[in-house]
């Protein structure tokens, strides 16, 4: 029972994801021709050209994208939320500080990460990303060995399926049927790349993503039948 959980123990993360780079022709020709291969029955069979989908949707994919930036929130004291964001150009760098921030603060086997979709998103895309850095992944983001119950890691969507795997329900979604407040009030995940690269506005993706961490604590409170809270800035 999710109840059972101690919010002290829960670390609830978003990350904001985007191309490794905005110019197509800026990547070698190998890595052109394994992007080709990968994508070539989503691009129909090159019904939409390998540049059209690499801009579209590289940013999703561990091995052509990269992460800007992560998002974390605690719920302190069952008062308020307390956020702290990982971001910039340098993605190594804030990798390793969200790392050291898991070994110093999340390193105990009841501790648990919670995103949304993050089983199938978040915690893997973290976990590459690391490996091809060269960050030694933490404990709490290694699945090789553990048993079901051992991995710490909830998914609200995963939550909300109740067993049904074949309906993908988004986080807006979610908290419109629980009268959240939307977290898309100034841009989505589709125009992230955009504000990236084209905007130059990290800023302004940091502050997205941590409005989603919010949302996710909340909807997450809501599955738990507690009310919602604000962050501690916003009291």
């Amino acid at each position: 029972m999710i109840q059972r959980i101690p919010y002290s123990k829960i670390l609830f993360l978003d990350i904001e994801t985007v191309p490794q780079t905005d110019d197509w022709n800026l990547l070698s020709e190998r890595t052109q021709a394994l992007w080709e291969k990968k994508t070539a029955y989503q691009r129909n069979n090159n019904e939409i050209s390998s540049e059209e989908f690499y801009h579209e949707r590289a940013g999703i994919m561990a091995e052509f994208g990269k992460i800007v930036c992560i998002s974390v929130g605690i719920v302190v004291k069952d008062s308020f939320i307390h956020i702290k964001s990982f971001y910039g150009h340098d993605e190594k760098k804030l990798l390793e500080d969200f790392n050291s921030m898991l070994i110093e603060n999340f390193f105990k086997p009841d501790h648990i990460l919670c995103a949304h979709n993050g089983k199938e998103f978040d915690f893997p895309y973290i976990a590459r990303r690391m490996m091809i850095n060269q960050i030694e992944i933490p404990a709490i983001l290694q699945l090789f060995g553990k048993k079901p119950w051992e991995v710490q890691h909830l998914d609200t969507m995963e939550l909300w399926k109740f067993g049904d795997y074949k309906n993908f329900t988004s986080l807006d979604l979610l908290a419109n049927v629980f009268e959240i407040p939307t977290p898309k009030d100034d841009i989505d995940g589709s125009q992230v790349a955009r504000v990236y690269y084209d905007e130059n506005n990290v800023e302004r993706i940091k502050d997205y993503c941590e409005k989603d961490v919010v949302t996710l604590i909340n909807v997450f409170r809501k599955m738990r039948y507690d009310q919602s809270l604000q962050r501690k800035e916003d009291l």
